[in-house]
């Protein structure tokens, strides 16, 4: 028999939970997005003109801009398709334009100097290859975004999520402060190391790329011209990418030692040694931001969706950062699955599993081609054999001589 004590105590937490949920407003919801990143958070200023009731679970709140006018080292190339994405989120028009470069050209070069790619706007009648934005400017845009749309959008930050059990009606969301929430789709936008994935059991194909993405930002003797520059080495992938006022980002994917060497080193040593490997393209180099590090993975996901639940951005694949394409991958997976979601006719449950195969099938010719192309990029150029070292120069040669071929590389990145 049950102690009446224990039962009272179990009823009167029940009551608790009951009411906090009713005070935080803590109800029913039509879809639940976990991870407040700028693919997630971007997800749901997408959906805020639907008919859905949207909240946004997030364990950290954003860092604000410093009041000063330091650079970020961490750095993304936006294409014109995520600028024309994230402006309908309500987003890029609050970002400092000063802080955009438009990239207008990139050229390409292979282990032998003289083996080159080059990509241009013009070509392709467009006005840029990209925009380098800040990452912590684009995360200070969406957030102050969504504040504004707190009639449409809950958030729920700093929160996490503690357990999810899903039946065929909803999904049950349990938050670390103990009180829950119910919805008819979760959306798993919580990055690479994704807690909603393996909640999920969605089994993945995983390994390190043994190499350590460097990044620092440096002042230029030459003008850029913003022109994106990029170097394929026998110690990793160098890039160079236009800042305002004649700064570049560097990311620097160098092999193992490689890596930990150029952390090491002063910031003198640091300046001549990637002028020296990108041929002094442009000039010396002052430093301007500390270098910093972060490892490079490859991610396959077996499954973007099952009953219930959904994954997008770096929860759902990890490519190499050498095409760039990382945060533009993550950001045409929300605006896919905002699309099917606001366009989804007579059907009424929005966390229906065929409905979300939709999505799925959406979305997986795209990854699967830039995982293969950035997988196998890697690979080739990481290979010292003399033959396929010649053979990968020549093929950049003669690619560059075929302007249908860049064409349409170009257009695939820029959508």
């Amino acid at each position: 028999m049950v102690a009446p004590s224990l039962v009272l105590q179990t009823e009167c937490a029940h009551t608790l939970k009951s009411i906090r949920n009713l005070y935080n407003g803590l109800m029913k919801f039509d879809v639940v997005i976990i991870g407040g990143g700028l693919v997630g958070a971007s997800l749901a200023l997408a959906l805020k003109e639907s008919d859905l009731k949207i909240a946004l679970v997030e364990p950290r709140l954003p860092s604000p801009p410093p009041d000063d006018d330091s650079w970020d080292a961490r750095i993304y190339a936006i294409s014109p398709g995520s600028t024309h994405f994230l402006r309908d989120c309500g987003a890029w028009q609050e970002l400092d334009k000063a802080r955009l470069a438009p990239v207008y050209e990139m050229a390409v070069f292979g282990d032998d100097p003289a083996a080159r790619l080059d990509f241009s706007a013009y070509d392709i009648g467009s006005a840029e290859l990209a925009f380098i934005a800040e990452n912590r400017q684009l995360q200070n845009a969406v957030w102050n975004t969504l504040k504004r749309q707190e009639k449409h959008i809950r958030i729920y930050c700093p929160l996490q999520c503690a357990a999810i059990t899903r039946t065929d009606s909803h999904a049950e969301i349990q938050l670390t402060d103990g009180s829950s929430m119910q919805a008819a789709l979760v959306v798993g936008a919580d990055g690479l190391n994704s807690w909603v994935r393996e909640q999920a059991s969605i089994e993945i194909n995983r390994h390190s790329y043994q190499q350590t993405g460097v990044v620092a930002n440096f002042r230029v003797e030459y003008s850029h011209r913003n022109i994106a520059y990029q170097w394929f080495r026998r110690d990793g992938v160098l890039a160079l990418l236009p800042l305002p006022d004649e700064m570049v980002s560097m990311v620097w994917s160098a092999n193992g030692e490689r890596a930990k060497t150029l952390l090491d080193l002063s910031e003198t040593k640091l300046c001549q040694e990637v002028s020296d490997a990108s041929f002094r393209t442009l000039g010396d180099l002052q430093l301007v931001t500390q270098a910093a590090a972060f490892p490079l993975n490859f991610l396959h996901v077996k499954s973007l969706v099952q009953p219930r639940l959904a994954l997008i951005g770096d929860a759902a694949h990890g490519i190499h950062p050498l095409a760039g394409q990382g945060v533009n991958l993550g950001l045409r997976d929300a605006r896919e699955l905002a699309a099917i979601l606001a366009d989804r006719g007579m059907q009424t449950d929005c966390g229906d599993f065929f409905l979300l195969r939709r999505y799925e099938r959406a979305r997986r010719e795209d990854i699967l081609a830039m995982e293969t192309a950035t997988d196998g990029l890697h690979k080739l150029f990481q290979n010292a054999n003399p033959t396929l070292v010649r053979w990968r120069n020549m093929g950049l040669g003669i690619t560059n001589r075929l302007p249908f071929v860049k064409n349409m590389l170009m257009q695939h990145a820029l959508h």
